[in-house]
């Protein structure tokens, strides 16, 4: 019998253990933190041996394959000396993908890619096809594999999660869009990032599709030096193409094959620029995917906005509340400060990840008349905006952001979590953060 050990045990690495399991495997899981409980009882209920608070080299060492969660790095002593020793190190993806026959649609991205993900399964759901939601968004990939059965996976795939794969294979890849993220990971170079990004499109075939953003000047420059061989359906807010998506007037053109459908703005239910790109992305997907055109345009007429994405909270006394905390990123930010409509009060601040403010500068100019800094550190913020609105003030929760913030807006304001920082200097994470901040909202 094979042995499988996992590294890590939250989703990614439970959903991988479990699939091992039912595949008969010798299964054993480590993590050198402490796995949260609902982790652990499902590996008991599972009969899955694990460890936390270590590894054991011994328990690690003599696996057939490793499976390794995407949060952990690959420069982590564990998995050097797994490199060292010639024991094969992959992703849960990679792993998951060997037993699953359904088709899949998958999505990596800087930003938007949990948009189109979610965009792209409303869309099939509504298609009446039988399609599950995995990867980095909802379960385990894996584990629904283990547990269930689909015909269709729309995918989340971060670039960590691309890391390790080597025979993974969508049927419809896309790439949102690629702005500097996550640098930390890849020795700060940028076009290690890219390379790992583009990993999603490393076995594509004559009959898949690749959906892309050609007016990313990124994407578009690593595509001049490679070669696809799939079908390329470009999306584009500046030019035409011919086949892909494109703007003409105020409507959105889809050509896919000799067929054109046009779609009027106004019917999108996501507003903003980004979102356009968006809805290019995920109705080119659904017309590789066979679904009528009616289908689409009612799915992007009636899709909700998805938590912790540009979600609206409250409107309090006409001043409305609006929280984006995954927002992590400066071009997410942007995103997020160019489809507002009225004055900001901008929530920012967090765990700086070698951000480049002056990209958001035009924006702020325009658009924000007071900052409040949600962090610990906000001396990087002060210095980038201080000279930009007449007030700005620090704030070390959300509840004190968001007191803050309700002084500051008049009626007819907008009041934007949109924190351009990583959550971990006074949040468990993104979601934490956007909870809180919806729960003070809630206090007004």
């Amino acid at each position: 019998m094979s042995r499988v050990v996992v590294l890590g045990g939250a989703e990614s690495g439970v959903g991988a253990a479990v699939l091992a399991k039912v595949k008969g495997f010798d299964v054993f899981l480590s993590d050198k933190g402490t796995i949260k409980e609902e982790y652990a009882a499902q590996l008991r209920k599972w009969d899955i041996p694990f460890e936390q608070g270590q590894h054991t080299e011994e328990l690690i060492l003599n696996a057939d394959e490793v499976v390794k969660s995407p949060g952990i790095p690959g420069t982590v002593p564990m998995v050097q000396k797994l490199r060292e020793k010639g024991i094969r190190v992959v992703s849960e993806i990679e792993f998951a993908s060997r037993y699953d026959k359904a088709k899949k649609i998958c999505i990596t991205g800087s930003n938007g890619k949990t948009t189109t993900t979610s965009l792209i399964y409303f869309l099939l759901q509504n298609a009446g096809l039988n399609v599950g939601l995995g990867g980095n968004i909802g379960k385990s990939y894996a584990y629904q594999v283990a547990t269930e059965h689909f015909d269709y996976y729309v995918l989340e795939i971060s670039s960590f999660q691309l890391d390790d794969t080597y025979d993974f294979r969508p049927d419809i890849a896309i790439i949102t869009n690629i702005t500097p993220d996550h640098l930390d990971r890849y020795d700060h170079k940028m076009e290690n990032y890219v390379a790992a990004k583009f990993k999603i499109t490393q076995n594509l075939r004559s009959d898949d599709c690749f959906i892309f953003d050609s007016d990313d000047a990124i994407t578009v420059g690593h595509l001049s030096k490679i070669v696809l061989r799939c079908k390329m359906l470009p999306f584009s807010q500046e030019k035409e193409v011919e086949q892909g998506a494109f703007l003409k007037n105020d409507k959105m053109v889809l050509r896919y094959d000799k067929e054109e459908t046009d779609i009027f703005l106004q019917e999108l239910a996501l507003g903003g620029k980004h979102n356009i790109y968006n809805s290019m992305a995920a109705a080119l997907a659904a017309k590789a995917s066979g679904i009528e055109n009616e289908v689409i345009r009612k799915s992007l007429a009636t899709f909700q906005p998805i938590e912790h994405r540009l979600e609206p909270v409250l409107s309090i006394k006409d001043v409305l509340y609006i929280n984006d905390s995954k927002a992590t990123n400066v071009d997410s930010a942007w995103y997020a400060l160019e489809c507002q409509k009225r004055p900001v009060i901008w929530i920012v601040g967090g765990k700086d990840k070698g951000n480049d403010y002056s990209l958001l500068n035009d924006l702020v100019k325009e658009k924000v008349k007071g900052i409040v800094c949600l962090g610990v550190d906000n001396a990087k913020i002060h210095a980038a905006f201080g000279g930009m609105v007449s007030r700005m003030e620090d704030a070390l929760s959300a509840d004190e952001a968001v007191q803050k913030a309700s002084k500051m807006a008049a009626a007819g304001d907008v009041v934007l979590l949109s924190p351009c920082c990583a959550s971990f200097d006074l949040f468990k994470n993104y979601e934490d953060r956007g909870e809180q901040f919806k729960a003070a909202v809630r206090k007004l």
